[in-house]
């Protein structure tokens, strides 16, 4: 059988979801809301999912710059970012558009500094958002001025329901960064000498290898053919985590 091989180049567009665990999972129902904006009940989710993603290619697709993207700066993004923090059932659904709470800008400031190189904004496109774009949008609209504007609309979604997990706006976003950083999958990768290459080619089992010795997890990858790709096959595998608050589990 032919050994499976990914092309770290710009060119490739990698997904790497680390799962997390909350061992303290929400209790009880929240809020949720349906297509129109109307309130439902939420059941508890099973587990965080924190998505790290490879710009390189995503702005190699990039059609048109506009201020708020970090595909139009003039250094290149060579690490991994944020591309979310998702609660997710084990059955595969995940909840979404929660919570409709106020938002007061001033609980993230300290960490926009943060958010801006880590969580950045990728496209010029315009947010999508819940409860008929009432409440917690504030953020995302602030945050759409701030650079941040094409990730966060799916953390609109996804994001307000981490309640009661995490509490509010400024604990979700510090979890998620502070995660970003215990699990540094650039630096992991560079550890074992697998660098974003224009030439370089690196087979799925050694990636998977590195993250594993690293963190004692199998990773979730997912490799789509991008235009620099020499014929490579996308791949996925999985995390394996284990069963403690924020840390990493198997769910396969």
């Amino acid at each position: 059988m032919a050994r499976k091989t990914f092309n770290a180049q710009a060119h490739s567009l990698c997904l790497l979801v680390l799962v997390i665990v909350d061992a303290a999972a929400a209790r009880g129902d929240v809020v949720s809301a349906n297509a129109s904006g109307e309130a439902m009940a939420q059941r508890e989710f099973d587990y965080f999912a924190l998505a790290l993603q490879w710009p390189g290619s995503y702005c190699q697709r990039t059609r048109h710059c506009c201020s708020s993207s970090a595909c139009c700066q003039s250094n290149p993004l060579a690490e991994f970012t944020i591309h979310g923090l998702w609660p997710d059932y084990n059955d595969g659904h995940y909840p979404s558009c929660c919570r409709d709470s106020d938002f007061s800008i001033k609980k993230i400031s300290s960490l926009m500094p943060e958010l801006q190189k880590h969580w950045p904004s990728l496209s010029c496109g315009s947010p999508s958002l819940c409860h008929g774009g009432k409440g917690i949008r504030q953020i995302f609209l602030y945050l759409n001025r701030n650079l941040l504007r094409s990730q966060f609309p799916d953390e609109k979604k996804h994001g307000t329901c981490s309640y009661p997990v995490i509490l509010d706006e400024y604990s979700y976003f510090s979890v998620a960064l502070d995660l970003y950083f215990k699990y540094n999958i650039t630096k992991i990768l560079s550890n074992e000498g697998i660098l974003a290459s224009n030439a370089e080619t690196y087979s799925v089992e050694d990636i998977i290898s590195a993250i594993k010795k690293a963190v004692g997890a199998l990773p979730l990858l997912e490799c789509r053919r991008g235009n620099g790709l020499n014929g490579d096959a996308s791949s996925a595998i999985s995390w394996l985590i284990v069963n403690e608050p924020f840390a990493p589990f198997n769910v396969l």
